[in-house]
């Protein structure tokens, strides 16, 4: 759990630990497996996939609104070459206005 606290905090030093834990949470059995627990933003099919079931499920946000979210995400992730499922989620959400639905 600390270290995908510690990676969210990479990107924003206020992040909130019960937010972070109950994405973890959601996430499960997805995180065991490295391939599923990171993103990949030069896949178009999972980023549907997080658009869909991330954004669109959990958060209720869907067509340009996610969209745009996720490519800003992308950007502000670009340096990172592994991506972690937890920490992209977590500034979706955060670029959604959504954490608080998650806390």
């Amino acid at each position: 759990m600390t270290d995908y606290l510690a990676d969210v905090r990479k990107y924003d030093s206020g992040a909130d630990e019960a937010v972070v834990k109950k994405i973890v949470s959601h996430l499960g059995i997805a995180l065991r497996n490295r391939d599923s627990a990171l993103v990949s933003c030069s896949d178009p099919e999972e980023l549907d996939r997080v658009k869909e079931k991330w954004c669109g499920k959990k958060l209720g946000v869907t067509g340009e609104a996610a969209e745009k979210a996720v490519e800003n995400v992308c950007a502000a992730m670009a340096d990172d070459r592994s991506k972690s499922r937890v920490t992209f989620y977590y500034l979706t959400a955060k670029e959604l206005d959504k954490l608080s639905a998650l806390a």
